[in-house]
């Protein structure tokens, strides 16, 4: 069974005016997901700046959020690294503070062979009985996963569940699916290419788009699961110029600013993220308007 199936927030880390995190923020945010039919939180991952969170802070964060969402949706911790006995520790301390699932990022800067993935990823996976979806997003990490990689890994380690999938290349995802006969599920990395994966037999998304408008993106995966697709790719479409803004600039640059021009308190980023540039954000109010959520 699926850990999730619809749309998850990969949900932003609110900060206070010092950088510090903002729990109080970060409740009210989460609450606010739930209320709006987000299908689960994924917490710590990049939009969550989990590149510049101690590994204290990232697992209060995780401890936090589960506690907060009290199983009322699944809560998926970013837990990846780089650096494989890194990465089984934050993964078994996110068990602990009771994390459903786990997203891993591939190696970055270091990279790795495909063979060296594999056993990267088994030993994270064999240190945990929670759930592992994988996460393939070679424009950040200069690593790219093979779909041969993928499928075994989700066929050969009983816990590795699924990949979240960034590459942009439907070719890619379409040889994973071509190759999986059903041992993957899929997660779409990219918000503009919801209903592409959903074709391909997509669970659905983990999405940045979700922490400003987790009703909408939750429809239009619903509404490609009711069989209503010709409704969803409309939906999908009318968010395209939406989505083009939140990533004008580096993510979550943009999406801190629109979750803050929604009168949430996403707060400030830390460096080496700065403020989004006035034009550009005044780009992004205007789109929100035109989507009509502001």
């Amino acid at each position: 069974m699926s850990i999730f199936t619809g749309a998850g927030v990969a949900i932003v880390t609110p900060m206070k005016p010092d950088g510090e995190v903002n729990y109080e923020a970060f409740a009210k945010l989460i609450e606010f997901q739930i209320a709006n039919k987000t299908d689960a939180i994924i917490v710590c991952g990049t939009t969550g700046e989990a590149s510049t969170l101690t590994h204290e802070e990232h697992l209060e964060c995780i401890r936090f959020c589960a506690k907060q969402v009290n199983k009322r949706v699944p809560v998926i911790a970013g837990s990846g690294s780089n650096c494989t006995k890194t990465a089984i520790y934050l993964s078994q301390e996110a068990e602990k503070a009771g994390a459903d699932g786990l997203l891993l990022v591939t190696p970055y800067y270091n990279k790795a062979t495909q063979n060296g993935l594999f056993e990267h990823f088994k030993m994270i996976a064999d240190s945990v009985k929670i759930p592992c979806i994988l996460y393939n997003i070679p424009g950040r990490t200069g690593c790219n996963m093979t779909p041969a990689t993928i499928v075994r890994l989700c066929r050969e380690v009983e816990n590795i569940v699924g990949v979240k999938e960034a590459t942009g290349d439907i070719s890619q995802v379409a040889k994973i699916m071509a190759l999986a006969d059903g041992c993957v599920d899929l997660y779409s990395g990219n918000d503009n290419q919801i209903v592409p994966l959903l074709s391909l037999g997509g669970k659905g998304v983990i999405s940045v788009l979700s922490n400003i408008a987790p009703q909408q993106t939750h429809d239009i995966c619903q509404l490609y699961f009711d069989g209503k697709t010709a409704e969803s790719c409309k939906e999908q479409l009318r968010a395209l110029e939406l989505i083009d803004m939140l990533f004008c600039e580096v993510n979550p640059i943009p999406v801190k600013k629109a979750v803050n021009l929604l009168g949430m308190d996403a707060g400030t980023l830390r460096r080496p993220l700065t403020d989004m540039e006035e034009a550009n954000a005044a780009k992004l109010e205007k789109a929100m308007k035109t989507y009509g959520i502001l």
